[in-house]
């Protein structure tokens, strides 16, 4: 392999990489750009697991900062990181897995108003991790839009325990997910439908938040100092890390499945 490449073959970090997809593949994801929306509980484990893989190139989008509430679940949250935005703290992690790596972060959110902003076409991956309604919707358009780009997008990770259930559907076959269900009537009342079938990492399974979290002694976890942006987010439910990773991971294969399925 090249200097454009991973190197794997001569760098201890990817050699496992290298034994379980060999070399061609470990170039095409060396060379593969990958955009990520959201880098939450589910996004920030997606570009974990793909720099450790051998991705050299990923983009991170995510206008939030990290809270307190998120350090049950997402990568870049820590007590040290409190208040830092997402994309920078994610982009110290990824640099620190892979000095090598090209990690391009945009502290915005995805919407109608930035969109145009955004050049999907200059990708081969998009990662659709991104809670609010409106905001999803817009990218499964615009990404299924745009000829060559595969989109993976994630459906509700929230409210689950049993990572078995995590499942990979087409959209349009995605059931017992209230995100996806609310996606689908989204389209069908605008009349705007995605241009094409894309894969969604769901899982159909359903708890309900324990009342201990609704109650007032526990308001103070949603009003601290620096809680969370919520962008557009209808409401705000428990989550537990080996399910977010989990669909992060989950998403991540998707993408080197792909690329290993061409050789």
């Amino acid at each position: 392999m090249d200097e454009t490449t991973t190197s794997a073959g001569d760098d201890s970090r990817f050699s496992r990489s290298l034994m379980a997809l060999g070399e061609g593949p470990m170039e095409a994801l060396a060379k593969a750009r990958v955009i990520i929306f959201g880098i939450g509980g589910v996004g920030s484990w997606a570009a974990e697991a793909l720099v450790r893989t051998g991705l050299r190139h990923i983009t991170l989008v995510d206008a939030d900062c990290v809270a307190g509430s998120n350090i049950n679940r997402q990568a870049p949250a820590t007590v040290s990181t409190v208040g830092e935005p997402k994309v920078e703290a994610m982009r110290r992690i990824l640099l620190d897995i892979n000095p090598r790596a090209e990690v391009d972060v945009r502290q915005e959110i995805y919407c109608e108003e930035t969109a145009d902003r955004f050049d999907l076409a200059a990708f081969d991956y998009v990662i659709d991790a991104i809670d609010s309604l409106k905001d999803k919707a817009l990218l499964i358009r615009r990404a299924t839009a745009v000829k060559g780009l595969k989109l993976f997008s994630s459906m509700g990770a929230a409210l689950k325990m049993d990572p078995g259930k995590i499942a990979v559907a087409e959209f349009w076959t995605v059931t017992g997910c209230p995100l996806g269900a609310a996606l689908r009537s989204r389209f069908r009342r605008s009349g705007e439908f995605p241009a094409g079938k894309f894969l969604c990492v769901y899982s159909p399974e359903r708890i309900s938040n324990h009342p201990i979290g609704q109650k007032p002694e526990h308001e103070s976890i949603a009003s601290e100092s620096h809680a969370p942006m919520q962008f557009g987010k209808v409401s705000v439910n428990g989550s537990l890390c080996h399910i977010t990773a989990t669909f992060g991971m989950r998403l991540a294969g998707l993408v080197i499945q792909d690329i290993y399925a061409k050789f």
